[in-house]
């Protein structure tokens, strides 16, 4: 598995299911000027999969606001993308997700991001990228387990809050609290304050 933090995105151009169920082609550079947070999961059709993509689907205006488009891929192609969004939730489907789902039916994405299993299918690799296409999180999770929307936010909200104030954010920072000057003094201060 390869460490993508702190390098650029590996850049991609496929094809994807757009919020109005188009079929367009997607390049990941030109996102530039905006956060993406970019997340794998293995296939369409199948069981925790549905779970996080609504979860995502259902925060999508709290990303927005940030300056931060989502973007899936799996290795499935557009059609079954289109297939599964077709379905209704009931029965199995997505509905009508509000971001691209990209296929990846030659699985080089997958394996550009370094999440790509012998089995062929992706795991659960979820990476935050900058305005710059630098990637500056990175969390993979093994197939049985779903990911925590709420803590992709808080990642997103302490990049922008250390863009925007030069401080570090300290374990379990949420948007509010102070940061952390990145000096001796500065930890010192603040572990004099919150200790516990």
């Amino acid at each position: 598995m390869c460490n993508l933090v702190t390098k650029e995105a590996p850049d991609f151009t496929a094809q994807a299911v757009m919020p109005d169920n188009s079929f367009a082609e997607v390049t990941l550079s030109a996102y530039r000027g905006k956060y993406v947070v970019l997340f794998f999961y293995p296939l369409d059709f199948t069981f925790v999969c549905p779970s996080e993509i609504l979860a995502f689907n259902s925060h999508i205006e709290e990303f927005q606001a940030r300056n931060c488009e989502l973007l899936a891929v799996s290795v499935d192609s557009q059609y079954t993308h289109l297939a599964w969004k077709s379905t209704p939730v009931k029965e199995g489907g997505i509905g009508s997700v509000r971001f691209p789902l990209v296929a990846d039916l030659d699985k080089k994405i997958s394996q550009a991001f370094g999440v790509l299993v012998p089995q062929g299918v992706a795991l659960r690799g979820l990476f935050l990228i900058d305005r710059e296409g630098v990637v500056r999180h990175a969390v993979v999770n093994d197939l049985p387990l779903g990911r925590n929307v709420d803590e992709a936010l808080r990642m997103v909200d302490a990049l922008q809050f250390f863009e925007q104030h030069g401080e570090v954010c300290p374990a379990n920072w949420r948007p509010g609290e102070e940061g952390m000057r990145p000096t001796p003094e500065g930890v010192a201060e603040y572990l004099g304050k919150h200790a516990a």
